[in-house]
């Protein structure tokens, strides 16, 4: 029986190597005959966008899986450099600024490739010069798409919420890493960013609510100002922002005098928390609450709101242009003669319009309910050839009033030939990045 066992392995184990010798051969025939195509597998879609981290800190590319796996050849770059082949990437900056991360995975002659960007935060900056101050002041709904670097010297964002209980909430500029890349690209671009906060406001004129108290109540309890200043601190710090714009808008309410007094002791407190370097300024009225303001000599300089006049809207009010070169002027001369050099003001342009859609028989604003605002961009949108004007009837029933680029150029010309700071546009997010931009318009003139 050994024997007939002898026999019977000799020919099954001819026939495995047989049956081996045939597969291998069918596997090669097939692999040339349908050849396996080279397949990235992003599997937490860490190529879907942008990656912002700080100079010192990882972008790190460790989910993602190759086929045909162990035979493709990889290939990572970092601008069109090759920097490894291992499956996992781990890119770890040493200075600030934008770097494209590229992943080729090649196989058989064919290849896939995928690519994004990280943007880098640089530990150390040097802002650029200006004789000019020529400041974009965003709101919270801006991205860093909505600045051109070249053309500003200082960013503001206005992404701080204050609330009466003194909390500050900053959720806005954490959808799409808002906050972080704008910070990033103006820091690789010598710009500073100054956070803006502010109670609620009133749309996209970006000022008072009548009888709102929220950032004045919250400053003028003294537990909830230190607790403001205390997250205000920390979100600069996190942020690594570069100053704060108190926007305190609570200045149509009864409480009004007691919401601008509170001014002074949160400027100080603020001052004090934040470092020695930081820019630490006020966004302030030109009516006749002017009165009502502290010394803000401790800033290190005031914003002016030299826009709107408020005797254009209401019911039976004239329709006309609410943001004259003459009411700027008018504003900025308060300032000057009874509160601060004109050194520590910066005078603001606005990049909106007054809409009227309605009129009375008298040809004037209907009712309260009757106007509304534009956007410098939604006005050309409406109307191409606006950027030239001031009025437009292309929009509404009694066309819009705004300032277009002979205007803007006409204030910012008024303010460099004069010792004021320089100037700001609100909102930079209302402009457009063409030639018919405000914001250039204004740099160009001061520089």
């Amino acid at each position: 029986m050994k024997k007939i066992c002898y026999k019977l392995i000799i020919p099954i184990a001819m026939l495995v190597a047989v049956s081996t010798g045939c597969k291998k051969d069918i596997v090669a025939e097939q692999e040339s005959a349908n050849p396996l195509q080279p397949r990235i597998f992003d599997l937490l879609r860490e190529f879907s966008g942008a990656q912002i981290i700080e100079e010192g800190d990882t972008a790190k590319f460790s989910n993602i899986e190759i086929t045909p796996a162990g035979k493709a050849d990889i290939s990572w770059m970092v601008d069109g450099k090759e920097v490894s082949k291992d499956k996992k990437f781990a890119f770890a900056p040493d200075k600030g600024g934008e770097f494209t991360i590229k992943l080729k995975v090649s196989y058989n002659g064919d290849s896939s490739v995928r690519s994004t960007k990280v943007l880098v935060n640089p530990a150390t900056y040097t802002f650029k010069s200006y004789n000019k101050v020529s400041m974009t002041y965003l709101t919270q709904d801006a991205t860093a798409a909505n600045v051109n670097f070249a053309n500003v010297t200082h960013v503001a964002y206005k992404v701080g919420l204050v609330s009466p209980e003194g909390d500050l909430d900053t959720s806005p500029g954490e959808a799409g890493q808002k906050a972080k890349e704008i910070v990033a690209r103006a820091h690789i671009a010598g710009v500073p960013v100054i956070l803006g906060i502010s109670g609620r406001l009133s749309g996209i004129d970006g000022w008072a609510i009548y009888e709102t108290n929220d950032f004045g109540t919250a400053i003028r309890d003294a537990a909830k100002r230190t607790k403001l200043v205390g997250l205000v601190k920390a979100y600069v710090a996190a942020k690594h922002m570069d100053g704060v714009d108190i926007m305190m808008t609570d200045i149509n309410s009864g409480n009004a005098p007691d919401n601008i007094h509170a001014i002074g002791p949160f400027l100080t407190e603020l001052k004090a928390a934040l470092p020695a370097s930081a820019i630490v300024t006020v966004t302030a009225t030109v009516n006749y609450q002017h009165w009502e303001y502290p010394d803000l000599s401790a800033a290190s300089w005031v914003n002016l709101h030299a826009f709107e006049d408020n005797i254009h809207i209401g019911p039976d009010a004239p329709v006309g242009q609410s943001s004259s070169l003459q009411f700027m002027k008018d504003g900025a001369a308060i300032w000057t003669n009874f509160h601060l050099p004109a050194s520590k003001l910066v005078i603001g342009i606005p990049a909106f319009g007054l809409r009227y859609n309605a009129l009375n028989a008298a040809g004037n604003n209907e009712s309260w309910g009757s106007y509304d605002y534009m956007t410098y961009k939604a006005i050309l949108t409406a109307d191409p050839t606006a950027y030239s004007k001031e009025f437009s009837d292309k929009s509404g029933a009694g066309g819009v009033y705004f300032n277009g680029l002979p205007l803007v150029t006409e204030k910012a010309l008024y303010i460099k030939n004069n010792p004021f700071k320089g100037a700001y546009l609100w909102a930079g997010d209302f402009d457009t990045q063409d030639a018919n931009s405000l914001m250039m318009a204004i740099f160009n003139t001061q520089k």
